[in-house]
């Protein structure tokens, strides 16, 4: 699975064709760590490919061009648009049941 930084991105526009699904995710926060595992077992099974948007750095352009409040955060890419997101909850993150969202949302 692919990671990336702010260099995959113009403004809030994925600089990639076709669609994606991509999370959000910061190295120190614990509930990423935890849905990274859940994320990559998506990978290979959908019929889109998956990537990681490295938010790590406080300083990431990212925070701002995708007004991120929280990480991990899911974003459907469909020719560079972000056509769906769901944005992890404070002190719980994600779960299984919104990597079926973003399925459903990159199917229509």
């Amino acid at each position: 699975m692919e990671k990336w930084g702010a260099e995959a991105f113009q403004g809030n526009r994925l600089d990639r064709p076709g669609d994606w699904g991509i999370c959000f995710l910061a190295d120190w926060c614990p509930f990423c760590r935890a849905y990274v595992r859940v994320f990559k077992k998506l990978d290979g099974a959908a019929p889109f490919p998956l990537a990681i948007a490295d938010v790590t750095d406080l300083d990431s352009p990212l925070w701002d061009s995708f007004h991120i409040d929280v990480v991990p955060t899911l974003v459907a890419f469909r020719d560079g648009k972000a056509i769906w997101r769901k944005d992890g909850e404070r002190m719980v993150g994600l779960t299984a049941r919104d990597l079926d969202e973003l399925r459903k949302a990159l199917a229509r």
